[in-house]
């Protein structure tokens, strides 16, 4: 293992999982997906600059996309200049802070054996003996993450890194972080690791994606039934956030839904304002639902996708057998007990097509399941 790489602690079983992977000779190509501050880049990084200075390759290629956060741009080299490295370096030093004196990351970018490439500018370039990293590889196209994947020359080792659900474009489907991860999938001495909520380990970090799920929330645009629902609520809860509504009639019809425990709509709060919505002993809400002549579901805005779930699925005694919910790639993925998994599933696979649909509706990701073998965990 690289020495540099020593210094950092695996802080959970998915960052055991990515370097462990990295440092095994048994893969040449790493690819690494999940939400901000999960240890992506810092464990990355540490590995192929350790890598460098340990003698066991002779280059780090770093690759890594500047975007313009307002307009969504790639910018290139050509277009920022010098400014192009200086902002590479920055990230550099951040990851770094504390961990190593950066007077010895600098060295190696002054020996070029750490090379800054501009992803617009690989072609006809190879890399031998070389570790090269593409990190938020969501913000580029995929033709060219396929192109750096080329430039893998002799003893080489590539590792690319993204976030396919929360920082990229919502309506882009198919980016450069979710193409490579279902490629990689089945490529011979590839290892695709997804990391998840449970392996975020920067402060903020889970607040920012809680934060990032409401602001998506709040910019869907409400159809007629929706808008009436939401004026509604507020005319009788007017001090109540109420972050979107999501109209399920038509989900119903589509996927044949007979359950009476489906709702007509869902209604999304900010955490800690759910009572108000609802009322100190639910009048609100039945003086809601009494004057639309709809039935609805109220609940709040958090993490815990569980509770979601189960405020939707025709089968409410379902949720008792899912053992967890979290990230896997560009989807969420459910874990759940085998007992549970027809019910959950549903006939013609009706039950899952709904809760796929209303997430995707809501949040822009969809779901996949997968069975759950041993011990339930807490």
């Amino acid at each position: 293992m690289a020495s540099l790489l020593e210094k950092i602690k695996p802080a959970s079983k998915g960052q055991e999982e990515l370097v462990r992977a990295l440092t095994s000779d048994e893969y040449e190509i790493i690819g690494v997906f999940g939400p901000t501050g999960t240890g992506k880049s810092l464990l990355s990084c540490a590995y192929g600059i350790g890598s460098v200075m340990d003698g066991k390759y002779d280059r780090f290629i770093l690759a890594r996309p500047i975007v313009d956060v307002v307009t969504g741009r790639e910018l290139t080299a050509v277009e920022l200049g010098d400014l192009y490295y200086e902002l590479v370096i920055s990230y550099l030093r951040d990851i770094f802070s504390g961990i190593v004196d950066f007077s010895e990351i600098k060295s190696l970018v002054d020996k070029g054996k750490l090379v800054i490439a501009d992803s617009h500018f690989l072609r006809g370039r190879t890399f031998d003996r070389s570790v090269i990293f593409l990190d938020d590889a969501q913000n580029i196209p995929p033709e060219s993450a396929c192109e750096i994947l080329m430039r893998i020359g002799h003893n080489s080792k590539f590792i690319v890194a993204g976030d396919p659900v929360f920082q990229k474009d919502v309506p882009l489907e198919k980016d450069g972080a979710s193409v490579l991860r279902e490629v990689l999938m089945g490529e011979r001495r590839a290892k695709v690791v997804d990391l998840g909520f449970k392996d975020v380990v920067r402060p903020g970090a889970l607040r920012g994606i809680r934060l990032l799920i409401e602001i998506r929330m709040r910019k869907r645009k409400l159809d007629e039934k929706e808008q009436k629902v939401f004026d509604t609520i507020k005319a009788h809860a007017p001090d109540a956030d109420v972050l979107t509504v999501l109209d399920l009639t038509e989900d119903k019809k589509k996927f044949e839904l007979k359950s009476e425990h489906v709702p007509d709509a869902l209604v999304i709060a900010k955490a800690g304002y759910l009572g108000r919505v609802i009322g100190r002993g639910g009048e609100r809400i039945q003086a809601v639902e009494k004057e639309l002549n709809m039935r609805l579901r109220c609940i709040e805005m958090d993490l815990n996708f569980i509770d979601l779930i189960g405020a939707i699925h025709p089968v409410p005694w379902v949720v008792n057998h899912i053992v967890d919910v979290d990230i896997a790639g560009p989807q969420l993925q459910v874990v759940i007990r085998r007992r549970g998994m027809g019910a959950f599933i549903g006939q013609r696979a009706i039950h899952v097509r709904f809760v796929d649909s209303v997430f995707r509706r809501l949040m822009g990701i969809g779901i996949r399941v997968k069975e759950y073998e041993g011990e339930r965990r807490r």
